[in-house]
């Protein structure tokens, strides 16, 4: 084989357009085909009282792979078995409450037919996806998803391409029509993502990420502007919370409180922090979704915001820092 072949430039895009149309007419001519068997194939997948079982070899196995992790983050559970490690000790983890999905092309690999043969043993159910209606394993299932394709997008026909993303898709398929039917929410869908961007924004709130106990400044009405400063320093959120004798918000004096009351007054180291604190504070309670507060401080320009009991006792504040520590922004 050539080691170094020269091929133009316009080659290249000639061939990746080839295999978009290649695999675009695949999906298409799948999408028409389909019928009552893929309705029957998610009705026993909602039905199912134990886990999905999806495997596979080769580059089916990848596929396999995939389509298990979709469906296991979209509300069905489910879990890939390599198909050779399947028949040398992993079929243990099959039960007859199982369903089994199975991907082959052929249809006649040779390990997924004695993992279908030992499930159905069990009583698991099984549910076949190959581009062969009439292959072993197509007969053997309790459903079976025809995934044929007319050619690859590999000019010889050999290396899968179209065929394993027409499973792909077709796995893809039944996990979001599962999806649906369970009305599946984004936060259901946040819970099994807590470490990405989506589980921080829907699963974190504000009692999570606020500061609360000596993180927080606090003042009365009498204190001194001088004293107030100290406090503002020592707390670092740009601002100080000022409360009556039972810790109720009356109001907060922040950086730009002190702006405007020097340019009113002048000199300030004689005033309380009742001349120039903002009365009546911006609140929200502690089970407010932290994106929200994001939200609500970027609508009203705020820097920081209290967080309140259902009686207004203090509870805690947030300042944008927290957020975007949190990641929640």
């Amino acid at each position: 084989m050539d080691q170094n072949p020269i091929v133009g430039q316009g080659q290249h895009l000639a061939s990746a357009h080839r295999t978009f149309s290649i695999e675009i007419q695949a999906l298409q001519a799948l999408r028409d085909r389909l019928d009552t068997h893929f309705e029957q194939a998610v009705d026993l997948l909602l039905a199912c009282k134990g886990r999905v079982v999806v495997t596979g070899i080769g580059k089916s196995g990848h596929i396999a792979r995939k389509v298990a992790a979709t469906l296991a983050s979209t509300g069905t559970p489910a879990f890939f078995m390599h198909g050779t490690e399947a028949v040398h000790g992993d079929l243990g983890m099959i039960t007859g409450q199982d369903i089994v999905i199975a991907i082959s092309y052929s249809g006649a690999a040779s390990e997924l037919m004695t993992v279908l043969t030992t499930a159905k043993r069990m009583g698991a159910r099984i549910i076949t996806i190959t581009g062969n209606p009439q292959s072993e394993l197509a007969r053997n299932a309790d459903i079976h998803l025809d995934g044929g394709v007319q050619q690859e997008a590999c000019p010889l026909n050999l290396a899968p391409t179209a065929s394993t993303t027409a499973a792909l898709v077709l796995g893809d398929a039944l996990a979001v029509a599962c999806l649906e039917a369970r009305k599946f929410s984004a936060q259901d869908f946040a819970r099994s993502h807590p470490g990405g961007a989506l589980g921080r924004r829907l699963l974190t709130y504000v009692r999570d990420i606020m500061r609360s106990g000596e993180a927080l400044p606090l003042v009365h009405e009498d204190t001194t502007i001088q004293e107030a400063l100290k406090e503002m320093s020592a707390k670092r959120m740009g601002m100080t919370i000022v409360v009556d004798a039972e810790r109720h918000p009356i109001g907060i004096f922040t950086d730009g409180d002190l702006r405007r009351l020097i340019e009113r007054c002048g000199d300030v180291r004689t005033l309380k922090v009742r001349d120039g604190m903002t009365r009546n504070p911006r609140s929200l309670p502690a089970d407010t979704l932290a994106i929200e507060a994001a939200a609500l401080m970027d609508e009203r320009r705020l820097n920081q915001i209290l967080v309140v009991d259902d009686t207004g006792l203090l509870l805690g504040a947030l300042h944008m820092h927290d957020l975007m520590a949190a990641k929640v922004i």
